[in-house]
């Protein structure tokens, strides 16, 4: 099997899927292929998306766990649900800020992220479940004062059966608050960066980006704002717009950015180095010894009306 080289530099197996397979076919992969590719990445990189995203901040000195977590409102927030919890980073934090005044629930469909998510909350009331986000029946109606999912959204397809049932689970009054991608043109530089790895990708998959993952009203800001409103219609919808940067040397920062890019794990050993140098010299071009990446994102808020 082919392998490609991790973060860390350590190889790993090329993932092989009936996602990719059905994108070498020149095929539209459906909602299962989906579940099983990302568990594939997840099941072998587990605690990646924590990795690349804690160290990214905003001009104001947050991440996007931070940014997202100030959603909850101890106030008007006892139980909460991180959707997609991963390997708990956003868990830890609202229980570190607001300690035994939240009930936490974490759900994910990966075990191996939910294994590092239970080591590192020190909670005994935190409740972890596996489980898909189209249909948490393990969840009563009506059971969460907010609900929150970081970077998740924009994977999951289909979509509308995940808004129904955040719905069905928030209660009255209660805050939806979700991380997802921003338009590609609200940061320096991000077109450019990602335009480099799908084009690498594309050679080996000509339809990726023509499918992709997850459903693509989640990336368009008007798109979401309309799917929320339809789901939520008695609820007020914002959209947040912000940039989050990182700056390090181009071998270093290539390297992190594209493990932003669940794209970036499809490529061979030999495509997957070609692609880091390639991004490596184009951030040394365009800043220097120390350049800087910047990566848009939208924060999504949807409060429901109380009774």
């Amino acid at each position: 099997m082919s392998r490609v080289t991790d973060r860390s530099g350590a190889d790993r197996p090329m993932l092989d899927t009936a996602w990719t397979r059905s994108l070498a076919r020149g095929e539209a992969p459906d909602g299962a292929s989906l579940q099983d590719h990302l568990l594939a990445v997840h099941g072998a990189n587990a605690g990646f998306t924590e990795a690349c995203a804690s160290r990214c901040q905003d001009d104001r000195g947050r991440s996007s766990y931070a940014w997202l977590a100030e959603a909850i409102d101890p106030a008007r927030h006892r139980d909460v649900l991180d959707l997609a919890c991963g390997s708990g980073p956003l868990l830890e934090l609202a229980h570190a800020r607001h300690g035994g005044r939240l009930r936490l629930t974490g759900v994910d469909m990966s075990d191996a992220e939910l294994a590092l998510a239970r080591a590192r909350v020190p909670d005994a009331g935190l409740s972890l479940r596996r489980g898909v986000a189209q249909d948490m029946a393990f969840l009563a109606d009506a059971s969460q004062d907010a609900v929150l999912c970081h970077w998740a959204l924009t994977l999951m397809d289909p979509v509308a059966p995940v808004l129904q049932e955040v719905r069905r689970v928030l209660r009255p009054g209660g805050t939806f608050a979700a991380i997802v991608d921003g338009e590609i043109d609200d940061a320096p530089g991000y077109r450019a960066v990602h335009d480099l790895i799908y084009g690498w990708v594309q050679r080996a998959y000509p339809a990726y980006g023509r499918f992709d993952l997850g459903d693509v009203r989640v990336r368009d800001t008007q798109a979401l704002a309309a799917l929320a409103r339809e789901t939520f219609d008695d609820a007020q919808v914002r959209i947040e717009p912000s940039v989050l940067y990182l700056s390090d040397p181009p071998e270093t920062l290539a390297r992190e950015a594209a493990g932003f890019f669940y794209a970036a794990f499809v490529l061979s050993a030999e495509a997957n180095a070609a692609m880091l140098a390639d991004l490596a010299q184009l951030l040394r071009e365009t800043g220097g010894a120390q350049p800087t990446f910047a990566m848009p994102i939208n924060r999504l808020v949807v409060t429901r009306a109380p009774d």
